[in-house]
């Protein structure tokens, strides 16, 4: 059999119900719908990590952010870990990427052999950043994220519509000399959207004003601790209704014009009559609250913010419009996408391929993953503290644990939404200690705390030295604030 191309179309911040194929009313999202209907929809796809850098660094290398030491937005992935790209390079593809891969370090391509646009952000903590003008902060877990959202534009916005352009471009001339040679592609697309600011352009506003109802939890009276220190240190305890249904309405809209540039590569592929002959992968890095629980963004273990759309399309190979109910991962998505291209799998890995999985539901799969969430208190928004927290989903138990907080342990098939914590309850206590040995076997708080603080005498050195010699970055996308804008 030929070997397939692959697309892998990858965005940042999407909430998995925000898709009309995973259920939405509200949103239109027909292209990434179109791609579920002609091929398979994953329900239960998880994140490494709820935040950017150590859930991206895990997909590239299929490995937990705990065995690659990259926690927070500033860790570095070190260069000589194979990626899942540089796999695909040893089989003969060529490994390109287009737009966002949120990497910190010398190293921009980790595997790509070529990037034709870049980041917005510098290289190294320390450097220069360009200024997001009136919207600066928006893009941070701060309360001016909800106090300037609504009708807009974003340099993130712009930023899409660039690397959008370039794929259809690249699909239209490169993909087809590729394909005229015999030599398969491996192609990203890294989108910046929906990620706040929760700005979007004026037109797309109006499509969803007045139309996007509230969040259907509030936040509940036993709260857990974790959660309530968060929205109180985030100053997200006092959000205005307004607020909310501007920044659940921009967010709408993000998604919509999302679903558009996706659109546009998919016609440039079709175009270039390789649609069939590629396998194309739609996912997202983490999600986002969206005011559920009274909680904006990411940062914690709840569905809302540690789920994923996964949906995949290969006509031939996998089936149209089935759904999978088996508990995935994207350090397992890098695994099986290069099991699809017939690529060795990456050597020393967490993550395993679900490739037969994809082809049909009664494959044989262990229903169990992982998520981390770990900080040191130097990053602005962890209001000074660490935290060392980890996720089991196995079967349909979840169980998350803190520091010094208690844990929580849900049952979803009867609670899909999280409600109710059963951790403290004697008649699963059998259950709680199960799913506790499996979490922390290979699991150890304190000594990540002792390595971060390692890696963090280490970064604040690489953080002077950026602030004074301001080195050049490469592969970025410059843009100027005046892009950004409020109606």
């Amino acid at each position: 059999m030929k070997r397939p191309n692959i697309l892998f179309l990858f965005s940042d911040q999407h909430n998995q119900k925000m898709s009309g194929c995973y259920g939405d009313k509200v949103v239109q999202t027909p292209n990434i719908d179109r791609l579920a209907a002609e091929g398979v929809r994953f329900d239960n796809a998880y994140c490494p990590s709820p935040i950017c850098v150590p859930s991206r660094m895990a997909m590239l290398t299929a490995r937990w952010p705990s065995r690659q030491d990259c926690w927070v937005n500033d860790d570095i992935l070190r260069s000589d870990l194979p990626t899942w790209l540089h796999a695909a390079g040893a089989k003969g593809y060529q490994t390109t990427l287009i737009g966002r891969l949120h990497a910190i370090g010398p190293d921009q391509l980790h595997g790509y052999g070529d990037r034709p646009v870049g980041d917005h952000s510098p290289n190294w903590p320390g450097g220069a950043r360009q200024s997001l003008g009136v919207l600066e902060g928006t893009n941070d877990p701060t309360p001016e994220s909800l106090e300037k959202a609504g009708a807009g534009y974003s340099a993130y916005q712009e930023k899409d519509e660039d690397v959008t352009t370039a794929a259809e471009s690249w699909l239209k001339n490169e993909a087809l000399a590729l394909n005229s040679a015999g030599k398969p592609f491996c192609l990203t697309v890294g989108l910046m959207l929906p990620h706040p600011p929760y700005v979007v352009d004026q037109e797309a506003y109006k499509i969803y004003e007045g139309m996007v109802p509230p969040p259907e939890q509030k936040p509940v009276d036993d709260e857990h601790e974790f959660h309530a220190w968060w929205r109180k240190d985030r100053g997200i305890d006092t959000v205005t209704p307004e607020q909310t249904d501007r920044a659940r309405t921009a967010y709408c809209g993000l998604v919509h014009r999302m679903d558009e540039m996706i659109g546009r590569v998919l016609d440039a592929l079709e175009e270039a009559g390789l649609l069939d002959d590629t396998l194309i992968v739609y996912a997202s890095d983490h999600g986002d609250h969206l005011g559920e629980r009274g909680l904006w963004w990411k940062h914690t273990f709840f569905d809302e913010s540690v789920k994923v759309p996964l949906v995949m399309r290969l006509p031939g190979v996998l089936p149209a419009g089935e759904v999978r109910k088996q508990v995935v991962n994207l350090v397992d998505l890098s695994q099986t996408m290069l099991e699809a291209m017939g690529a060795s799998q990456l050597p020393h890995a967490n993550g395993k391929s679900f490739w037969d999985v994809a082809k049909t539901s009664s494959a044989p799969w262990l229903n169990e993953t992982f998520s981390e969430y770990c900080t040191d208190p130097v990053p602005h928004w962890t209001g000074a503290r660490a935290v060392q927290q980890r996720m089991i989903r196995a079967d349909n138990w979840k169980l998350c644990i803190y520091d010094s907080e208690a844990p929580q342990l849900f049952d979803l098939e009867n609670d899909p939404l999280e409600t109710t914590d059963l951790a403290a309850l004697p008649e699963h206590r059998e259950k709680l200690e199960a799913l506790m040995q499996k979490l922390t076997q290979d699991w150890n708080p304190q000594d990540i705390v002792e390595r971060m603080k390692t890696r963090r005498i280490e970064k604040d050195l690489l953080l002077e030295w950026a602030k004074n010699v301001q080195p050049v970055s490469s592969h970025i996308w410059t843009f100027s604030p005046e892009i950004n804008r409020l109606e």
